[in-house]
C-alpha cells in the first residue's frame, strides 16, 4: 500500500469513528429534549402558553430555511464550490442569529410571565432556552467551519467538519419542529 493510500484508510477509519461519535451525541442529546418535551405535557397537559403566533410561525420559518442553507453548504463543498459553500454557511449562521434574536430577543420579552412565574413560564423558558442554547453551539461550530473554509482546509474529499455541523444543525432544526407545535399549536390557552 502506497502513502497516499494509507493516508486515505486512516482517514476512513477516523471518518468512521468521528460519524459513529457524532450519532452517539445527537442520541443522547435527543433524551434530553424528549424529557423537555414530555415536562411539557405532563405539566401543561392540555393548556398552551400564550404566545405570539405570529412571532413563533416567523421564527420557525427562519429556522427551517437555515436547514436549507446548512445542506446546501455541504453539497456545494462536495463538489469543489468553496464560493457556493462559504455564502451558504454564512446565510445559515445569520439566520441561526435571527432565530435567536426572534426567540431570546423577542418571544422572551413579550411573554406574558417569566420563568419564576409558575409551570408555564418554568417550561416555557426551559424548553427555549435549552434549545436556544443548542443554537448558540451551532452558530459557533458554524463559525468555526466558516474561519477554516476561508482558510482552504476543506475539500470534496476531505470535509468532515462541514458535514458534522450540518448534521448537528439539521438536529437542532428537527428539535425545533417537535417544540415549535407543542409550545405554540397543541392545547388551548
Amino acid at each position: 500500500m502506497t502513502a497516499p493510500e494509507a493516508a486515505l484508510t486512516t482517514y476512513r477509519q477516523k471518518l468512521a469513528n468521528n460519524r459513529l461519535g457524532l450519532w452517539l451525541f445527537i442520541l443522547s442529546d435527543s433524551f434530553v429534549f424528549a424529557a423537555l418535551l414530555v415536562t411539557r405535557f405532563y405539566l401543561l397537559g392540555d393548556k398552551r402558553p400564550h404566545l405570539e403566533q405570529e412571532l413563533g410561525l416567523i421564527v420557525t420559518s427562519v429556522l427551517l430555511i437555515s436547514s436549507f442553507f446548512a445542506n446546501r453548504a455541504e453539497v456545494q463543498i462536495s463538489k469543489g464550490n468553496r464560493k457556493g459553500f462559504l455564502t451558504s454557511i454564512l446565510i445559515t449562521m445569520l439566520l441561526g442569529i435571527a432565530f435567536l434574536v426572534g426567540v431570546v430577543g423577542f418571544e422572551w420579552r413579550l411573554a406574558p410571565f417569566g420563568p419564576a412565574d409558575g409551570v408555564e413560564g418554568a417550561v416555557f423558558f426551559m424548553m427555549t432556552g435549552m434549545h436556544a442554547f443548542h443554537v448558540l453551539t451551532g452558530v459557533i461550530f458554524l463559525l468555526i467551519v466558516f474561519r477554516n473554509g476561508l482558510k482552504g482546509h476543506y475539500s470534496p474529499e476531505k470535509h468532515w467538519a462541514v458535514e458534522a455541523a450540518a448534521n448537528y444543525w439539521h438536529f437542532v432544526d428537527v428539535v425545533w419542529i417537535f417544540f415549535y407545535p407543542a409550545l405554540y399549536l397543541i392545547g388551548s390557552l
